[in-house]
């Protein structure tokens, strides 16, 4: 497992969108949001491919700023999203796919009990300054 994705220290990446600028033009971010649970689950990138291959397949594609290529998210692990909607925001630069889980399960990330739960498992404990793991 990564340890920035287990450490309970804060790390953040404030040069994520620079770098994402840099080498993949033509992004915007897109939010995804469970259709049941209404949580946001995971925040991408989406250039005009992955929107139409978003389109076409009903289910949720990206464009990966680390691969430089599409997506489709749960390709290989299986945790696929079917598409229920999209939204666009006022200023038409970012995206908001409403998605439908296909096997319940989200994250590449595991729990202690070995099932994947939704990406945004910490907390900032905001005395602390530390991460709270709610999904240990």
């Amino acid at each position: 497992m990564n340890q920035i994705e287990e450490t309970s220290k804060l790390c953040l990446d404030f040069k994520k969108i620079s770098k994402v600028a840099e080498k993949c033009h033509d992004v915007i971010p897109c939010a995804v949001q469970d259709v049941d649970t209404k949580e946001v689950i995971l925040i991408a990138y989406v250039n005009k491919k992955a929107l139409d291959k978003t389109i076409e397949t009903k289910k949720a594609v990206f464009w990966s700023t680390s691969r430089n290529e599409l997506w489709e998210k749960g390709f290989s692990s299986g945790n696929t999203f079917s598409i229920i909607e999209i939204r666009v925001n006022c200023e038409q630069n970012s995206l908001l796919y409403i998605v439908k889980p296909d096997n319940g399960k989200i994250c590449h990330t595991k729990n202690k009990e070995g099932k994947a739960r939704n990406c945004f498992y910490r907390r900032l404990n905001l005395k602390t300054g530390l991460l709270e793991n709610l999904d240990p």
